[in-house]
């Protein structure tokens, strides 16, 4: 027993002064990567490794249309909804400018920026062409620092129920109403000045086409797109409780909505914003 005694105390002053190099190599392949961490652990890996050794790679729902080669796609549709694809990258999300499109595809994507906080959330839903649909959401504050502070990233495959609704919103009236608006509540009344709420930029991207509209604080501006907001916020909720934080909840556009639908009933209208 005294012999057993002595190797465990021995084992265990040797175990006590190991150095990383001496520990047992984790895997290069770590799932931290897939999470956007990086993929050592402690210990971390000899130097030369961190530029040799294979990078793990992303799971399909971080980047649906990776690796479409530009000489068989063809070129980007150009896109102005005012995201710099610098920013893109910022947020973790391949930029806009830079994805390639099958006819049959679509990507809807809503920016959502609080007037009175520095907390935005940009979501994007990706339609592809083999029926599966994925959305790719974010939330942070965006201020203050040189990155975008307690980032949240969720990236998932929705489900057939999801899919359908959002293939309906891709073809909303919505895309086709004027960029900016301005609510009229009837021929003699002045615009309605926003002062609080939500702004919303939208997006719709397809093969050729890029459609953006920016709609304000203003609920019966909102509700105009109500429909396609809810779809695609709703595609990412319920998915991290820190994002849903983030997001409006359904209830506001189906208030904004009926805000609307009184709007036009009692002969007012959006009209295209002054330049």
């Amino acid at each position: 027993m005294a012999v057993a005694r002595a190797v465990a105390a021995a084992l265990a002053a040797f175990a006590a002064v190991q150095t990383p190099t001496q520990a047992a190599e984790p895997s290069a392949m770590s799932e931290a990567a897939a999470d956007g961490l990086q993929p050592w652990p402690y210990p971390p890996p000899a130097a030369a490794g961190w530029w040799t050794d294979r990078w793990p790679a992303a799971p399909e729902a971080r980047d649906p249309l990776a690796g479409r080669p530009a000489d068989r796609w063809g070129a980007p549709t150009p896109v102005a909804n005012g995201v710099d694809p610098l920013l893109y990258r910022l947020w973790g999300l391949t930029p806009l400018q830079a994805q390639l499109l099958d006819p049959r595809e679509a990507i809807l994507e809503v920016w959502v920026r609080p007037a009175r906080t520095v907390r935005q959330a940009v979501v994007r839903v990706v339609l592809r062409r083999d029926g599966k649909a994925f959305v790719s959401a974010r939330a942070g504050l965006a201020c203050c620092e040189p990155d975008i502070a307690r980032r949240v990233d969720v990236d998932a495959e929705l489900s057939a129920e999801a899919r359908e609704r959002l293939r309906a919103v891709a073809e909303d009236p919505l895309w086709s109403a004027p960029a900016r608006v301005r609510v009229v509540e009837d021929a003699d009344a002045a615009d309605a000045i926003c002062v609080d709420g939500a702004a919303y930029d939208l997006t719709r991207l397809q093969r050729g086409s890029a459609v953006s509209v920016r709609r304000a604080c203003a609920d019966a501006e909102v509700g105009q797109a109500a429909a396609v907001l809810d779809a695609v916020l709703g595609a990412a909720r319920g998915l991290d409780p820190r994002l849903d934080a983030a997001l409006p909840d359904a209830a506001e556009f189906r208030r904004a909505h009926e805000a609307y639908e009184a709007l036009v009933a009692g002969g007012g209208a959006l009209k295209p914003a002054r330049p």
